[in-house]
């Protein structure tokens, strides 16, 4: 890989400093700072769909992004002389968001609003025709998620012999079966009632991981499962994300939902979408 690195940096105009491994890519020290290259399996249209989105986040100053750099022949996509296909992003030298840090991640909730509000005044260019901008609706993915626990339960069940852990999911697997269900069912119902939350793009994968501290900035990063849906899911993710860290501490959720609220409002269809991702039963003693 290293030989194959270096054919694929000399297509650009950079003078590589040093390079090392991280991110399952490679950073390279260069004259024009920080850079990422990593093998690409995508297709060309989705990179210049997200450079168009990133260059709108950076010119508004939402926010730094991992923006995709052209090599000297103006394209996005570099090819290595095997056929690997690469691809050199913008990179920075700070640190991922501390899950561990209250000041932190509420500071990063505030960037997701901001973020969610820019891209809320991109409009949908029916051109970019792009399948990986549309995603499977939540319903859909909570039915196919429960779908996965029958299968599981059933699997377990057939075990002769069963681990601790396994003894423990067949006991408890009915009252959180019926909860998930729950939550489909009701999710269903709302958006039957009310229809979807109105759709615009979102990030697609927003954790800890992909929110960087960078010289005092806050830099979002791998925009390659954005996609037309619902916002809210982005905010479900992260929060679901950090509580899993903080034993689901209520009083954390709520801070981190009121900071997103106070910089982009949660409409009621918002709110219950999200109560029915969130969906805990009260009587279980969970909630």
């Amino acid at each position: 890989m290293n030989e194959r690195t270096t054919e694929v940096l000399e297509q650009y105009e950079l003078e590589v400093q040093s390079k090392r491994r991280g991110r399952g890519a490679w950073i390279c020290e260069t004259s024009q700072g920080l850079k990422l290259l990593r093998e690409y399996k995508g297709t060309v249209k989705r990179l210049e769909f997200e450079e168009q989105i990133m260059n709108v986040l950076q010119n508004q100053k939402t926010c730094r992004t991992d923006q995709y750099m052209r090599n000297r022949e103006g394209e996005l996509l570099s090819v290595a002389e095997d056929g690997t296909r690469c691809v050199v992003k913008e990179w920075f030298s700070g640190r991922e968001c501390s899950v561990q840090s209250e000041a932190e991640v509420v500071r990063a909730v505030g960037q997701i609003a901001k973020l969610h509000r820019t891209l809320r005044g991109i409009a949908i260019d029916e051109s970019w025709n792009l399948g990986s901008i549309l995603t499977r609706p939540a319903v859909a993915e909570m039915e196919r998620h429960n779908r996965e626990l029958v299968r599981t339960r059933n699997y377990i069940r057939k075990k002769r012999r069963k681990s601790d852990f396994e003894r423990a999911v067949s006991g408890s697997f009915a009252i959180f079966y019926e909860q998930a269900q729950e939550a489909a069912g009701g999710l269903k119902a709302q958006i039957e009632q009310e229809g979807e939350p109105e759709n615009y793009l979102c990030h697609g994968d927003l954790n800890q991981h992909h929110i960087l501290l960078a010289e005092n900035e806050m830099a979002v990063i791998e925009f390659n499962r954005m996609h037309r849906g619902v916002q809210v899911e982005d905010l479900y993710h992260f929060t679901r994300k950090i509580l899993e860290k903080h034993v689901w501490d209520l009083r954390l959720g709520m801070r981190l939902l009121e900071t997103y609220d106070r910089i982009l409002p949660l409409n009621a269809q918002e709110r219950t979408y999200l109560y029915y991702l969130f969906y805990i039963r009260k009587n279980t003693g969970n909630s």
